[in-house]
């Protein structure tokens, strides 16, 4: 039996998941994949509800405001040709959205980094932290102050550009690969960055430090011509090499390019499991637009061909 793609969208009610509400919506409508939304409740707060009112909590009044959530969003026009399933979870949201997202194969998550679940941090929040930190599926994360597209088409014009920041590890393959298929999907030019970070050690002082510069740039030229030589789409491609801190030069890049999608990867180890990197959290916080985080994925072959349906259908 053949797998169907399938997105999970995790909303809390707020404004900012409304937005990721639609991308979730746009997506599956494109690809024709099924639609999971999920709403995650607090268990204290359903007991509070048991214990001091003598209201039975009842998950399909949950299941029945995450309907309405979802016709406000779409303005009561139903979403023509995608399977929508509407689910309740008790629990940690970040706990209960790895979960589900497990038991039901998805394919990819589409989450705001704003939210009213969890602690909040500084620039996101902890559930969007927590399940970036962990996921072995792709997550699309959306802008907390953007109400989303209607299509593809509509996102399409709204990315303009996809910028894939890469490090040139093994992992970069895949990472640029995919973002190619992105970029050729949604007819977008494609620009393929690598940041060189100053070095810092004592040794420099003792050595030539301009021809290592002159070495360190053009190994890294030559590595990054190799990777984009891979991406096979008629869409413009760029390699561009930039010097200084990662995250901050990612970010000025996505904002002189009007960039609208930046493709990173989340690190991982086979002891640990997928953990996010401070370039790829500070990339998150800084980041004008849409990010899709990939996880490592030579681990999780099935991940990898689900991941890659979404773009090849």
């Amino acid at each position: 039996m053949n797998h169907k793609p399938t997105v999970l969208c995790p909303v809390d009610f707020s404004d900012a998941s409304r937005g990721a509400l639609r991308y979730g919506r746009a997506i599956a409508r494109h690809f024709g994949t099924r639609l999971v939304i999920l709403a995650v409740e607090d268990p204290l707060l359903t007991e509070a509800i048991d214990l001091g009112t003598g209201i039975i909590w009842n998950p399909d009044d949950t299941r029945h405001e995450l309907e309405k959530f979802d016709r406000q969003v779409i303005h009561g026009s139903p979403l023509e040709g995608v399977d929508v399933d509407y689910q309740v979870a008790v629990g940690t949201p970040a706990k209960q959205i790895l979960q589900i997202a497990q038991e039901q194969a998805c394919d990819l998550i589409v989450m705001s980094t704003h939210g009213l679940t969890g602690m909040r941090k500084l620039f996101f929040g902890s559930t969007t932290e927590r399940v970036l930190r962990e996921t072995t599926i792709p997550v699309l994360v959306t802008p907390p102050r953007e109400d989303g597209p209607t299509t593809i088409e509509d996102a399409s014009r709204s990315v303009r550009h996809i910028l894939v920041p890469v490090d040139l590890s093994p992992a970069s393959l895949d990472q640029i690969q995919l973002a190619g298929r992105l970029s050729e999907a949604l007819s977008v030019p494609l620009v393929a960055l690598h940041v060189l970070e100053p070095v810092r050690s004592p040794l420099a002082a003792k050595l030539h430090m301009p021809s290592i510069e002159g070495e360190r740039r053009a190994r890294a030229e030559k590595a990054l011509g190799e990777l984009l030589a891979t991406v096979t789409t008629k869409v413009p491609c760029e390699a561009l090499l930039a010097y200084g801190d990662p995250a901050e030069e990612i970010a000025k890049v996505a904002r002189d390019r009007h960039t609208g999608l930046i493709v990173v990867g989340l690190h991982g180890s086979s002891m640990l499991g997928p953990r996010m990197g401070s370039v790829t959290y500070r990339t998150l916080c800084l980041a004008p637009g849409l990010v899709l985080a990939l996880p490592p994925t030579a681990a999780e072959p099935a991940v990898k061909e689900g991941a890659r349906g979404l773009v090849h259908k």
